[in-house]
């Protein structure tokens, strides 16, 4: 029955007919998969016979749906009706239930009628189609099984009610690899489309507009409110009738996550879309980010309009709410009270019950009269009594046999190598080569015979063979690693055939090079003809075998690192021995041996043990079998083959190719070897190999699979046996079991299980036992899972050169419970997770090097992969090329899937995918996997047999250049140990904590600069209340003293004003003002220059006339639609009654450009400053009371706020007098100052210092260092300046303009050494790695790293701090980055883990005071505790001007009194965190130093999770994630955090950036990115002061306006 041919249904033709119309009408749309569901199931519900059992029914209806929905695009030129696969399966579950029962359970007395179909793979028996359709060859078998594909489905099925909404990623149009235009394109806008006919409408190619967002609205109600025509049964936009949307549908959710075609998003529910325009790949011109006045958002309850962005966001928070894994309890401490939880066992998990297990010990060694003492013995043997007798034939590509080797020409050649290593390199004194000594074989995988002569070569000779694989280049992957082991073994000659010599890589010269970390190599030809022969009387030295080294085998470790496995001769010739006695090998048997001769089980049988018992080889190659799968099996039969040693692929490969034969009988076979049957994914191909070769004469009981590893050599193997009643052991197991290293037969959870078949007994003369894989050997008990290991003389003895890796694996001694030894001889450790059971049959479930511990839980990463290509395998991962492996990420391992994506899958199908695989793994194996990517086909590392080599891939993976085209990160659920959310503790009460002047035993935190009363110097300018008499005063005394010098970007003077032409000038302004603008005193007049003298004049003409200037930066010409917005709100907010300006920019005000981005004709008078009058005034104004307002400083902060603030005479006055003192400022010097003059202290320093101080100021525009990037440094060098004052955009254009300069410049002249104080202005934390990088750049030049520092300015006052020339040198501390976010301060050493550099912001000014208050409670904190700096000082501003953007910032910035303790004193609140902190130095006044540290602006701050985190923190550890971040930037949306990263590099590189970036935040900051962002350089905006704008970036997010490269939403 099992193998009657699918042909010989018994359903009449007519039936059949019927069958094929449906299925093709099916296919081609014009019916419904229901209606085809009911039609199929009337016509042949008769001919179906009845399943076993109902749960059987269901499992063929589950497992069916998944198979045809695969198949279905092949059906019709198959031939073939869906009835003849649903009826071979009926048959085959039937034929499986009679034939197979396992062999036993391991509960005894468990029911033994469970589910048959659970036991069993099953596969139809001879259905040849049915297999080419499932596998059509496209996946590496080694992971096939029916039952898991099922049960992955149904699990898939379960998950069909739990709605996935997760936002699929964007991607910019040039990123896409070869994907279909239908995946971009809405259905009806493109003409290739079958699936949506009726939709389509007559628009072929591109409609017009109008037509265009017609159909765009009606695909896009269509894609969400489900189809509204009869072609498609789901909202699927998938195009190309394969059906694969009906099956999409019916798995999953039928919410939005069929919906993600990128461009034109569905997610969001506005028809407003604009179809993107594709951007070519290379377009340099970046247009400036349009974000000034995107749109404001609606966020009140977290969802704003207009944005799709947002939408995706919003689905990304809704998944997230639902409800994750249970919570945990308990915690480790992270040496901090910042705890991380530790995964709590669960009460309920399985344990071990069983009784300690008992050493297994196989058969007797038997003592047979004829074995050889030795191997050479026996090759000496057979090659001087049988000389004729084949010892191995080798195919060529097309099957032929390309050469047989006898025994007679085995001996002779290998006589001959030895004679010529040993005596013919090197010279007669000197050989290269003693016996003893190692050496390399190099020989390709389609030439056996030149590596067996050259390996008994070695043999004869007495030194140690080292085989590996031909490097192919100079980089194959793990190749270097190959090189450390030839270096430590000392290998000095490369043994190679003459095919592979001339294909080796050659220099130029014909030299071979050195491979990466190769040694020097001889590289030795072993041909005969190449050779000299022996003399007569030589003869190699053949003794018994011993315990020296006969050959060296390499292994390649977890991490990538090779060993090598040392092998006795004695071991050698025992393990031939033991193979012999276990396989039943005779004398001249066949063997087809398909695996690789170099090593393991290819070696011990085609190359060592066949010699032993002169059997005849034939040896396929891997080429061969990539031309003709078949050819095997075609050997097998030509040669009537006794045993072929294969692995589950090449079965596989069998299966795939087999119906092109008709003469196949394998009835010769008594034994084939599976040389991975220790993976227990090998069962489904032993099975479906069995299933389709019965009738070709394959018996049951030959398939053979054994168990090997490098150290332990064969641990176990089934024997061949005659008795074909005796069924093989098999094992179904809950994988939840396993997971917790428990046997449990599966009884409840039918989903995940684990079928496992034995491979056979204990080698003979060996012993055997399971310990727990970590910690002490202990012996397992006997229903758990431990390593197995070994007692034995067939085994390794070393790592070569390694003796404390030896140890822990070669010498292991198991112990009881009791804990004593249980023998006195050491047991070696296999690397196999296993068991023995009953009968003492060895089960391997697994190895120790895929096994990936997560919250305590083992899982394996074979049966990951399992599970991941159960889910429609065909479809999507390119030949089955899937790698598993974990990470370390915040103390757990976190499992990543590395797979190769098919070239012509889309990228929707492809999110599709990977979400189902996602579902299918938590589902079956109860884990989350924190990251999938997804490859183009054939880029992952090979090894060198064309496998994946796992730790190449998962360094590409870590080091962020493996280069997916998808990625889907899952932290949220599979990261369950972060700390818990913070709760934030009451304060205690004023009461308890003032005694005097300490808090709760600490001294207040407070501080001030000197008292201005008590300086007394010669200071003539304080006898004036305000500026403009003090210029008149200098304009009198000294006229023709120089106050200001501006630069061009040549460096040579452009402009320059004395204080009597500074004075006449005002003076017209000033009549200009009155005249022509007729202006009262108190008017507001908005000064619209670039950097200069004309903006200093302007403003001292507005305080002659008595009216209030406001400084604003002027439109960029470039730039005019984002930057003159922001100008009109300044000059309408500040209410200006007229606007100042030079002539050129009048023009651009009123040009084209201007009227498309502004209202123009709502502008205020304006007034060209080049034409003035030729009068003077009658009287120049003088206000009537210093309180009275001076100018208003306008700024936007970079929370994106626009805040005038006002500053009134008296405040100015003091504030230069400040300034004057701490700087030391006096006529005679002279002060360079590259700055933007618009706002805070940058304008003070540009306009109002030199006329209140009379030093002379020489003003560099910033602007016109983009053109010469030296001209401020020049400058400083030229005029021999001491004190200059620059922003840290200057600093950092320097800093990477003048990097490789620095000789050049030195040659110029430039010198630093005079420079005493360079002060970056700042209203931020220090930017400590700038200024300490600019130190460490210009020191060659005479910079004083001393002399750089900074200073602390806000919006309440436009000064705090500001280093100055006396006083201590800034000092720097570290405090921990983590007690920060809890709002504590405390100090670490530097390098200690979470430490962050923090730098004083310069002293304390003249007459400023500063408490630290808590922003909350307003009371007073101690010394070095973080709060917010309060400062009271003399010029501090008297107020906001207004408030743009936000009414609510109350007066209270302003005039705030503390909680308790000094209640009298009103305080200005800056809005920055930070504290104070007495050190040891003292100050120019005797007293002991205050230093402050700025922590960062309160409104920036991000509270996540309970906790207060910086920006400028995290951003500091995503840059540092990758070399090709050059900025980040990060904000907090709906409680997500989104990173936004600069790219620059490849747009292939933007998705490396998705996993560093999520690890590196995980790890350092304890927080789950939401998005990550990737985007070009220069999008994330940043303001004058070089501060980043990260408001208006998280606006241009929310609408849609960055044009990122990639946006990844994490789940």
């Amino acid at each position: 029955m099992a193998d009657r041919s699918l042909e010989s249904m018994s359903l009449p033709l007519e039936v059949r007919a019927r069958l094929a119309e449906l299925e093709l009408e099916l296919s081609e749309g014009d019916i419904t998969q229901k209606g085809y569901e009911k039609k199929r199931s009337k016509l042949i519900g008769a001919y179906l016979p009845q399943p076993p059992a109902a749960n059987g029914a269901a499992a063929v209806r589950c497992r069916l749906q998944h198979s045809e929905g695969a198949a279905r695009r092949m059906l019709r030129t198959a031939n073939i009706g869906v009835c003849d696969i649903r009826e071979a399966a009926a048959r085959e579950r039937a034929a499986s239930t009679a034939g197979n029962r396992p062999l036993f359970y391991f509960r005894f007395g468990v029911d033994q009628a469970l589910p048959q179909e659970r036991r069993t793979p099953v596969t139809p028996s001879s259905s040849s189609r049915y297999h080419r359709r499932r596998s059509s060859g496209s996946r590496d078998e080694r992971y096939r099984s029916d039952v898991h594909t099922e049960a992955v489905q149904a699990a898939l099925a379960k998950h069909k009610e739990r709605k996935m909404a997760v936002p699929m990623p964007s991607k910019r149009r040039s990123l896409v690899v070869q994907t279909s235009m239908d995946a971009y394109t809405p259905p009806d806008t493109s003409s290739g489309s079958e699936d949506e006919g009726s939709v389509q409408g007559d628009s072929q190619g591109t409609p017009t507009s109008s037509q265009g967002s017609i159909n765009m609205e009606h695909w896009i109600s269509q894609a969400i409110h489900g189809s509204t025509t009869s072609t498609t049964s789901s909202s699927s936009t998938q195009s190309g009738g394969s059906g694969a949307a009906h099956r999409l549908a019916d798995v999953m959710a039928q919410t939005h996550i069929e919906n993600h075609s990128a461009p034109p998003d569905v997610t969001t529910y506005t028809s407003e879309h604009s179809i993107q325009v594709e951007r070519p790949q290379g377009s340099t011109a970046r247009v400036a980010p349009k974000y000034g006045n995107a749109e404001l958002m609606e966020t009140g309850d977290g969802v704003p309009v207009s944005s799709r962005v947002s939408a995706k966001i919003q689905q990304l928070v809704n998944t997230l709410k639902r409800p994750k894994r249970p919570p945990l309890r308990e915690f480790f401490v992270d040496d901090f009270e910042e705890l991380l939880e530790v995964q709590q066992p669960d009460p309920n998990q399985p344990k071990p019950e069983g009784a300690q297990m008992l050493a297994m010990r196989g058969e007797q060694l038997g003592v047979v009269t004829n074995w050889p003492p030795s191997l050479e013995a026996a090759l000496q043997r057979w090659g001087t009594i049988s000389p004729k007798a084949p010892c191995l034939t080798t195919m060529d590509t097309n099957g032929k046999p390309l050469y047989i080797l006898t025994y007679g020409k085995l001996w002779t050649r290998s006589m001959k190598v030895a004679y010529n290593i040993l005596h013919k390199l090197g010279t007669k004194q000197e050989p290269m080569v003693r016996p003893g000594d190692r050496v390399t074989l190099v020989f390709p995988n389609n030439d056996p015979a030149a590596f067996m002569v050259a390996f008994y070569g070695c043999l004869l000779a007495e030194v140690v063979p080292v085989p590996i694989e031909v490097p192919l280049t100079r980089k194959d992957a793990g190749s270097q690693q190959i090189g450390f082991l030839l270096g430590s073994c000392g290998v000095t000659v490369a043994l190679t055939s003459d095919a592979c010599h001339k294909g080796l890589p050659k220099s130029p010269t014909g030299e071979i090079p050195q491979f990466k970390g190769w040694p020097k190599l001889l590289w030795f030809v072993t041909e005969s003809k190449h050779l000299s022969k022996p003399p007569r009387d030589w003869f190699p030295h053949i003794k018994d075998a011993n315990n020296d080294t006969a050959y060296i085998e390499y292994k390649t470790c977890k991490d990538g690192s090779v060993l090598g496995v040392t092998v006795t001769r004695i071991a050698l010739l025992t393990h031939c021995q033991a193979l012999t006695q276990a396989c039943g090998y005779t004398e001249a048997e066949t063997i087809v041996n398909v695996l690789d001769f170099k090593k393991d089980v290819g070696l011990w049988h085609g190359i060592l043990t066949s010699v032993m018992n002169m059997m005849h080889v034939i040896s396929i190659p891997y080429s061969l079998m990539k031309v003709n799968p078949l050819s095997w099996i075609q050997k097998v039969c030509q040669y009537k083959a006794k045993v072929a040693c294969v692995k589950s692929r090449d079965m596989h490969w069998a299966l795939v190719a087999h119906r092109d034969q008709r003469d196949i009988n394998l009835s010769s076979l008594r034994m084939l070897i599976v040389a991975d049957g220790a993976n227990p994914w090998s069962i489904s191909s032993c099975d479906a190999f069995l299933n389709v070769f019965q009738s070709k004469g394959l018996r049951q009981e030959v398939i053979c699979p054994c168990a090997s590893s490098p150290e332990a050599l064969t641990v176990a193997i089934r024997r061949p046996t005659d008795d074909s009643n005796q069924p093989p052991g098999r094992g179904v197991l809950s994988m939840h079991g396993l997971t917790y290293g428990v046997i449990r037969v599966d009884s409840e959870e039918k989903l995940s299980v684990l079928t496992v078949q034995d491979v056979g007994l204990v080698m003979p003369g060996a012993i055997m036992c399971s310990v727990k894989p970590d910690g002490i050997p202990q012996l397992c008990k006997t229903d758990e899972i431990g390593e197995l290991c070994v007692c034995a003389i067939a085994t390794g003895t070393s790592y070569y050169g390694l003796s404390g890796m030896t140890k822990n694996t070669f010498e292991v001694f198991p112990m009881t419970s009791s804990g004593g030894p249980i023998t006195e001889y050491p047991f070696i450790r296999t690397g196999l997770l296993g068991f023995i059971g009953p009968g003492g049959l060895v089960f391997v479930i697994g190895k120790m090097d895929g096994l990936m511990v997560v919250s305590g839980r083992r899982h394996n990463a074979d049966d990951i992969v399992a599970t991941a290509l159960a889910v429609e395998p065909m479809k999507f991962v390119y030949r089955g090329r899937i790698a598993v492996f974990s990470v370390s990420v915040l103390h757990d391992e976190r499992i990543v899937i590395v797979a190769e994506q098919r070239p012509d899958s889309t990228e929707e199908d492809s999110f599709q995918w990977m979400s189902r695989v996602l579902q299918a793994i938590d589902s079956i194996h109860q884990v989350g996997v924190y990251c999938l990517a997804l490859v183009p086909a054939n880029t992952l590392p090979k090894t060198p047999l064309g496998g994946i080599h796992l730790s190449e891939t998962k360094q590409l993976f870590l080091e962020g250049s493996l280069h997916p085209c998808n990625v889907l990160m899952c932290p949220h659920t599979c990261v369950t140990n972060l700390p818990k959310p913070r709760q934030k503790q009451p304060e205690i009460g004023p009461a308890s904590v003032m005694v005097g002047n300490l808090v709760s035993g600490k001294r207040i935190a407070q501080a001030s600069g000197r008292d201005l009363g008590q300086i007394e110097d010669n200071d003539q300018a304080r006898k004036f209340l305000f500026l403009s008499e003090v210029l008149q005063w200098r304009a009198q005394t000294t006229p023709d003293h120089v106050l200001y010098t501006l630069l061009n970007c040549r460096g040579t003077i452009a402009n320059s004003l004395t204080c009597v032409q500074l004075h006449k000038r005002a003076e017209k302004i000033a009549v200009m003002l009155m005249e022509r603008g007729h202006l009262q005193d108190g008017d507001h007049v908005a000064l619209v220059y670039p950097p200069g003298i004309d903006l200093i004049a302007a403003f001292y003409g507005c305080l002659y006339a008595g009216c209030v200037p406001i400084t604003v930066r002027p439109p960029h010409p470039q730039n005019i639609a984002t930057t003159l917005p922001t100008v009109k709100m300044i000059v309408e907010v500040s209410r200006s009654a007229c606007l100042m300006t030079t002539q050129l920019i009048c023009k651009l005000l009123r040009s084209r450009e201007a009227a498309a981005a502004v209202d123009v004709r709502t502008w205020p008078p304006v007034l060209d400053t080049d034409d003035l009058p030729k009068k003077r005034p009658a009287q120049i104004y003088k206000p009537s009371n210093p309180d009275t307002l001076a100018y208003l400083d306008f700024s936007v902060s970079t929370t994106g706020m626009l805040a005038g603030v006002k500053m009134s005479h008296a405040a100015t006055s003091a504030f230069c007098r400040s300034i004057k003192l701490q700087c030391e400022l006096y006529p005679s010097r002279e002060v360079a100052i590259c700055l933007d003059p618009y706002c805070g202290l940058g304008f003070v320093l540009w306009c109002l210092c030199s006329v209140y101080s009379g030093h002379q100021s020489i003003l560099i525009p910033p602007s016109e260092l983009e053109t010469n990037p030296a001209l401020w440094l020049l400058a400083v060098s030229q005029y021999k300046v001491r004190d200059t004052f620059c922003s840290y955009s200057v600093m950092e254009l320097c800093t990477k303009g003048l990097g490789s300069q620095t000789e050049s410049l030195k040659a110029r002249g430039l010198d630093l050494s005079r420079v005493r104080t360079c002060v970056v202005v700042a209203e931020e934390r220090p930017r400590i790695a700038l200024t300490q990088s600019f130190s460490k750049l210009f020191k060659d030049l005479g910079l004083h790293p001393r002399a750089v520092s900074t200073s602390l300015g806000c919006r309440v006052n436009l000064a705090i701090c500001l280093q100055g020339t006396s006083g201590p040198d800034p000092t720097t501390v570290y405090v921990d980055m983590r007690a920060l976010r809890h709002d504590r301060v405390r100090l670490v050493e530097r390098g200690s883990p979470h430490s962050l550099p923090l730098m004083e912001s310069g002293k304390i000014l003249p007459g400023v005071r500063i408490i630290i208050a808590n922003p909350e409670t307003k009371g007073p904190l101690g010394d070095s505790h973080l709060g917010e700096i309060w400062v009271h000082s003399t010029h501090n501003a008297s107020g906001y001007f207004t408030i743009y953007g936000d009414e609510s910032l109350q007066s209270d910035h302003f005039n705030s009194r503390l909680s308790f303790g000094d209640t009298q004193t009103i305080w200005a609140r800056t809005g920055y965190l930070g504290f104070l902190r007495r050190t040891e130095l003292t100050d120019a006044n005797g007293e002991r130093h205050d230093a402050l540290y700025v922590v960062g602006a309160l409104d920036e701050a991000m509270e996540l999770r309970g906790m207060r985190y910086h920006p400028i923190d995290i951003e500091t550890s995503v840059i540092r994630a990758h070399k090709s971040i050059t900025e980040c930037a990060v904000f907090t949306w709906t409680n997500l955090l989104v990173v936004v990263v600069e790219l620059d590099g490849s747009e292939q590189e933007a998705l490396d950036l998705v996993p560093l970036v999520t690890n590196v935040v995980l790890e350092e900051h304890y927080l789950i990115v939401g998005v990550v962002v990737v985007v070009d350089i220069g999008v994330i905006p940043i303001n004058s002061r070089g501060e980043k704008q990260r408001m208006h970036l998280r606006d241009g997010f929310l609408a849609d306006q960055l044009d990122p490269i990639y946006v990844a939403y994490n789940m």
